[in-house]
């Protein structure tokens, strides 16, 4: 059996489809940066994941990186994760402004993993796979204090999600704390690829305050 981080930490990745406060610690990525459409056939964006995944599983399967989690020696690679934002660093995306989105595609590292091996990675894989992958990055981010919810459906239709969110983190007290290093946040739990567009799951996270 291999340790499973979104059944291991279902407080982060596992929520209920009802908005809820949480504490997220600081963690490690795999980080690509990028601007653009998510949508289009040729998009920067779907460019990004087979260079998360590519040095994710180089990471996965490498002996350098062989250690026990929680008595574990195998692990599940991740979910596909993703940082968003808009100029301006707006309270909500504008969905029908996708051209101007930015984002930071990722995929969470094992806290075992260093940033050595970590470049070992980006090395091997670009000897073993002939392919550049120099966008790639190692990001820490400590997320802090946040408000999240399942969303179920597409993500287009997040915007009720996420004003669901902020009512309820208004009713306890909070204001929302987004700007140029606390971003709207998305954990896609489906493969859009094989899940009915009104089924998709993901997790939709912003960062709050307490309102002083």
């Amino acid at each position: 059996m291999a340790f499973d981080f979104k059944k291991e930490y279902k407080e982060f990745y596992m929520p209920k489809n009802a908005p809820s406060i949480v504490e997220i610690p600081k963690m490690n990525y795999i980080a690509v940066r990028g601007k653009g459409n998510p949508n289009e056939e040729d998009s920067e964006y779907k460019k990004t994941i087979g260079l998360l995944y590519g040095i994710a599983y180089t990471i996965k399967m490498s002996y350098k990186t062989s250690h026990k989690i929680d008595g574990f020696f195998e692990y599940v690679v991740p979910p596909l994760e993703g940082f968003w934002w808009q100029e301006g660093f707006k309270d909500t995306l504008d969905y029908n402004d996708k051209e101007g989105f930015n984002f930071i595609s990722v995929i969470r590292l094992p806290d075992f993993v260093t940033r050595e091996e970590f470049d070992w990675a980006i090395e091997e894989a670009t000897r073993k796979k002939k392919q550049d992958f120099s966008k790639v990055e190692f990001l820490e981010y400590e997320e802090g204090l946040c408000v999240q919810c399942m969303h179920i459906g597409t993500y287009d239709d997040e915007p009720k999600t996420v004003e669901a969110m902020h009512q309820h983190m208004t009713d306890l007290g909070y204001e929302l704390d987004i700007d140029e290093n606390r971003l709207h946040h998305e954990i896609y739990l489906s493969d859009p690829r094989r899940c009915d567009a009104k089924n998709l799951k993901t997790v939709v996270r912003h960062p709050i305050k307490k309102v002083k």
